[in-house]
């Protein structure tokens, strides 16, 4: 169980991605859970992504600027974890 930023609330693993940030203040999303660096767990809902964006909320925790172009990146993996969730269901 880990607990989702985005929402406040503990979730299964699985059913997050993590956010990374390394020494070189790189940021990065993480699949695989196991990157380097100070990590954020967020859920697979784009809505909940744009709203993380409006709000700064990956900036408060990670303590680093995000970009414009890493929020549309997280925005198009989730949104595809997300289909293939329901295209295929858990595996």
């Amino acid at each position: 169980m880990r607990k989702d930023l985005l929402t406040n609330t503990m979730q299964p693993k699985k059913e997050l991605v993590r956010v990374v940030i390394d020494k070189e203040k790189n940021i990065s999303v993480d699949p695989t859970g196991k990157k380097p660096g100070r990590g954020a767990y967020v859920s697979l809902d784009p809505n909940k992504i744009q709203e993380a964006k409006s709000k700064g909320i990956l900036e408060k925790s990670l303590g680093a600027q995000v970009s414009e172009q890493f929020y549309d990146e997280l925005y198009q993996y989730v949104d595809h974890q997300k289909a293939r969730k329901e295209l295929f269901g858990d595996k």
